[in-house]
């Protein structure tokens, strides 16, 4: 083969990647939510065996002993940090104001445009890790543990449907998009399991029952 047609060829092979990729491009979601992945179910069910047992303890807790939402670069803190990291053509103002986007929930299948639509989730919340092993923490860790975007533990959704989900652990509550739960399970077991918290017997059985499934 020449090498005019060695470079033509190749050409015409980049072409159609490029064109492959931009299909893709075209046919993929409009917005999804980007929350660190979780690790796998078999990695999820091995983490769960090493979690203490425990009767949760809520005395003393305060939202305010978890300081959120904390600056994170610029004029942007967490909560903005988030929206713009799970939605898609995220327009910022000066002040790191999200004024325009499209957010998709992962939780109930929903999609918004406002931002005002949307809270951001503490996938574990915060008086549940204060009931498994925080409340023994310095103000320095309940605020890492608060602004957390490394694990997958902060994620913008709904706000209704966060509003109701509350404070409560997945024994009470789950994601009414059955296609979610197999990640918000593996998502919760690893939150847990670096911030060394416990789990409450109803709360490890509903954990266990679902990882099974995924």
């Amino acid at each position: 083969m020449s090498r005019f047609y060695a470079r033509r060829r190749t050409s015409i092979l980049a072409a159609l990647t490029g064109l492959i990729a931009s299909v893709a491009l075209f046919n993929s979601p409009s917005a999804s939510a980007a929350l660190p992945t979780p690790v796998s179910a078999a990695t999820a069910r091995s983490y769960l065996s090493q979690l203490t047992v425990a009767t949760e303890n809520r005395t003393g807790y305060s939202r305010d002993l978890f300081p959120h939402w904390i600056t994170v670069s610029g004029a942007c803190n967490t909560r903005e940090t988030v929206l713009k990291r799970d939605g898609t053509n995220v327009v910022t103002d000066s002040s790191c104001a999200a004024t325009s986007g499209s957010w998709y929930s992962p939780y109930d299948g929903a999609t918004w445009t406002a931002a005002a639509d949307l809270d951001i989730d503490h996938l574990v919340p915060l008086a549940e890790a204060w009931d498994s092993g925080a409340s023994k923490w310095t103000t320095a860790q309940r605020q890492a543990f608060a602004n957390d975007l490394t694990r997958p533990q902060l994620i913008a959704v709904t706000d209704d449907v966060n509003q109701a989900k509350g404070d409560q652990d997945p024994a009470t509550w789950m994601p009414s998009r059955s296609a979610y739960r197999c990640t918000y399970v593996r998502a919760w077991v690893q939150v847990k399991y670096y911030y060394n918290l416990s789990v409450d017997s109803a709360e490890k059985s509903a954990l266990t029952n679902y990882l099974a499934g995924c």
